[in-house]
């Protein structure tokens, strides 16, 4: 007994199996008819005669899947309802920032006498505060007001390089100014034979071959990346770590190269800081006058000051991103915007105004604004 059905196909309509004649000595249409060869039915298809066969084109590969077209930033998760509330204080600082630090800058490049060293680092620190806030804080706005989270792929890899680059440049400034209040107070005589205008020039070289030397490897490590459409990101700027949790690949490099560099960078800074105001305090304390000490202590802990809030909340972003992920996501992003924002909003405060020739210089320019309302 033999079965004459045949199983439907799931690409097309069911063939039906059935043969007429069928059975001992039938006809065989298969042995009957000639059946034509692959070539012979595309030579007989009009234009292809005397064409030879071809092997269709490689299909391009799908960039989709490597590089999304745009990402999409969500904010601070789980408090959506509250960004207008939100941006209220980051709008007023961020304001204070560009008003606080342009200001220090036209001051200094106005005035020859402010050409001090500390004044120059103040200088680039201004600059390097501008670049971190400008970078990050319109862009979190813009969310925050208009809704307007998505940001192209180059876009938010530009981003990230300009935040971390300006991150590492105002680390090394900082370390270079504590390097400067260690010569000013226990080295005094020797100050402006240290400090001199080449090496003050190197300085800023340096912070900016460091940062470029850091950061560019970085846009390879990502752009290497397949993401397989993965674009939403629980932030309110693009970040090294938070584009490269969106890759659907093995990231381990990644997180590996960022905890090397910045332990080498910035963690190293911060040691050298320390070690720096250590010998600091320890010179202020051996000072005959009690006043002196105070005024020394007062300063060197408004310095000590902004100089924990700016690398606190960026070195918290930076653990819990690689080794911590049960800490919650506003807390994560709330500081995370914290140490782009709070220290440009300080630095011109707190380093400027404390700073004598500055102080003086806007004490003197307030009073001429004064005669001349009256």
């Amino acid at each position: 007994m033999t079965t004459s059905a045949a199983a439907p196909s799931s690409c097309g309509p069911a063939v039906s199996a059935h043969r007429p004649h069928s059975g001992p000595g039938a006809p065989s249409f298969s042995s009957t008819l000639p059946q034509p060869s692959l070539p012979s039915l595309l030579q007989d298809q009009p234009g292809a005669r005397g064409r030879p066969m071809s092997t269709p084109p490689p299909m391009a590969p799908n960039r989709s899947s490597f590089e999304p077209i745009t990402f999409v930033l969500t904010g601070i998760p789980g408090m959506e309802e509250s960004h207008t509330w939100i941006s209220v204080p980051f709008c007023l600082m961020y304001v204070l920032a560009l008003v606080g630090n342009v200001s220090l800058l036209l001051l200094i490049a106005t005035d020859r006498t402010l050409r001090q060293p500390m004044c120059l680092f103040l200088a680039m620190l201004s600059v390097a505060d501008l670049t971190l806030s400008t970078v990050t804080v319109p862009e979190m706005l813009a969310i925050f007001w208009f809704g307007s989270r998505k940001v192209s792929f180059d876009g938010c890899i530009a981003q990230m390089f300009f935040t971390h680059f300006s991150f590492i440049a105002e680390s090394t400034i900082l370390l270079a100014m504590a390097f400067d209040r260690y010569v000013a107070i226990c080295d005094p005589l020797r100050y402006l034979m240290i400090l001199t205008p080449s090496v003050i020039g190197k300085v800023a070289v340096a912070a900016l071959v460091r940062g470029s030397c850091i950061m560019f490897p970085a846009i390879f490590l990502l752009k290497r990346l397949p993401y397989c459409g993965h674009s939403t990101m629980q932030h309110t700027y693009c970040e090294h770590m938070g584009i490269a949790r969106l890759a659907c690949a093995d990231i381990t490099v990644n997180i590996w190269y960022g905890f090397t560099t910045t332990l080498l960078s910035s963690g190293l800074d911060v040691v050298l800081i320390a070690l720096s105001y250590v010998v600091i305090l320890r010179a202020v304390f051996r000072l005959p006058s009690k006043e002196a000490r105070l005024k020394a202590l007062r300063t060197c802990g408004s310095h000590l000051g902004v100089i924990l809030m700016f690398y606190l909340p960026a070195f918290f972003s930076f653990l819990t991103h690689r080794f911590v992920h049960n800490v919650p996501s506003c807390i994560h992003i709330l500081l995370a915007n914290l140490y782009v924002i709070v220290p440009p909003m300080l630095n011109p405060i707190v380093y400027g105004v404390r700073t004598r020739q500055i102080r003086k210089r806007v004490l003197h320019m307030f009073s001429k604004v004064g005669e001349a309302c009256c």
